[in-house]
């Protein structure tokens, strides 16, 4: 393998979870033209379903789509089972599966906590646990997670005290995952966007107000993009990252420097 191979996933398997649209699939779509085969597990059934078609189609590599709530311990484990069945392997586990509403502290329900620290850490461990088992049978692979800047600092100016505390789990998470994994040749690591344009910031970008103050908070002067976030997803899920584990890698046109 020479050196630039080493930065592609020729011959590999990626599960992508929350991949039928947003972040998600830019990550799917760059798996599959860095050479991998591909599964698609989200939520969005019939979404996931469309995406994984139109990269096959692009592409030529396998793209299968599973549909599954990720937040039950039971069906994450179940939907890992059926990918692995129709990849024969997992080397590479992308863990995009988030959501982020935007509620004042004083006003934010139980059932609303409940069902971000459910989607955004529940399922992102239920999932990983599930795909670190079949690597450590495997002798090994690569785990890559979404966190976020908010879970180093409180973003201005909407609310989203549990989305915040829900960043700040996953990376910790990371890291803990990473230290019991290594001596099984499993990495695990994770990416920190900025903003960046998906369905989900769409609501606040419609907000002028929010829109500015983003925007004159990132250095760069600008929100990101989903393949940006997809770029460094696949270097951490890489050859050439192979000496990263524990890694919390910041993508946010240098936000959190200020």
């Amino acid at each position: 393998m020479n050196a630039l191979e080493r930065f592609g996933l020729a011959g590999k398997t990626a599960v992508i979870t929350g991949g039928a649209r947003g972040i998600g699939y830019a990550v799917a779509e760059l798996c599959a033209q860095a050479g991998a085969d591909i599964a698609i597990i989200d939520v969005l059934a019939e979404q996931a379903e469309d995406s994984a078609k139109a990269i096959a189609k692009a592409t030529g590599k396998k793209a299968f789509a599973f549909g599954a709530d990720l937040a039950d311990a039971a069906a994450a484990k179940a939907v890992v089972d059926e990918a692995h069945r129709a990849l024969g392997r997992i080397d590479v586990l992308m863990n995009c599966v988030g959501i982020g509403p935007n509620t004042e502290v004083l006003d934010i329900p139980a059932e609303e906590w409940a069902q971000v620290m459910n989607v955004n850490v529940n399922a992102q461990f239920y999932v990983g646990q599930a795909v670190a088992r079949k690597m450590a049978d495997a002798g090994g692979g690569s785990i890559v997670a979404i966190g976020s800047n908010s879970g180093f600092i409180v973003d201005r100016p909407q609310p989203q005290a549990h989305y915040n505390a829900s960043k700040a789990a996953v990376h910790q998470m990371v890291k803990s995952m990473a230290i019991e994994l290594a001596p099984k040749n499993i990495r695990v690591n994770a990416v920190a966007p900025g903003y960046v344009i998906t369905e989900m910031t769409k609501r606040g970008m419609s907000n002028p107000e929010w829109l500015d103050i983003w925007v004159e908070a990132t250095p760069m002067g600008r929100l990101g993009k989903p393949e940006e976030i997809a770029n460094v997803m696949v270097f951490l899920a890489s050859d050439a990252a192979s000496y990263m584990t524990g890694s919390i890698v910041l993508a946010d046109g240098g936000y959190t420097c200020w």
